[in-house]
């Protein structure tokens, strides 16, 4: 009997859904190689978990998941990369994801400035 090897951006999505299913995570952005998409997204479905797929260029991708508000929220801001989110759109979305509150602020004046610098 063949044993497969999990492959390592597997076994974070595996450890994203734990920390998500035991209430550490509201919503989980997880970036990946498109091969595994199928895996992924098989994955969330056998656990009823929602999620949202982005295409980031490169053969990767960016999986949303989590509650469905979180998600709703999520198709409503996201119309365009990442990187093209304004400062506001970026704040909010790293609040959702749980990331740190003081970063998000040093961020948010970061790119805020960045962008009344490039306006003069």
């Amino acid at each position: 009997m063949q044993t497969e090897i999990m492959p390592p951006d597997m076994k974070v999505l595996v450890n994203h859904i734990y920390e998500f299913k035991k209430g550490v995570r509201q919503m989980v952005l997880f970036t990946f190689n498109k091969k595994y998409v199928e895996y992924a997204t098989a994955r969330l479905k056998r656990q009823n978990i929602s999620y949202v797929i982005y295409p980031v260029g490169n053969d990767r991708m960016n999986l949303f998941f989590g509650r469905k508000e979180c998600l709703d929220a999520v198709r409503l801001m996201l119309n365009r990369p990442l990187n093209m989110l304004s400062p506001e759109e970026d704040f909010i979305l790293g609040a959702m994801l749980g990331y740190d509150i003081c970063a998000q602020c040093e961020r948010y004046c970061e790119r805020k400035c960045r962008d009344c610098k490039q306006a003069q």
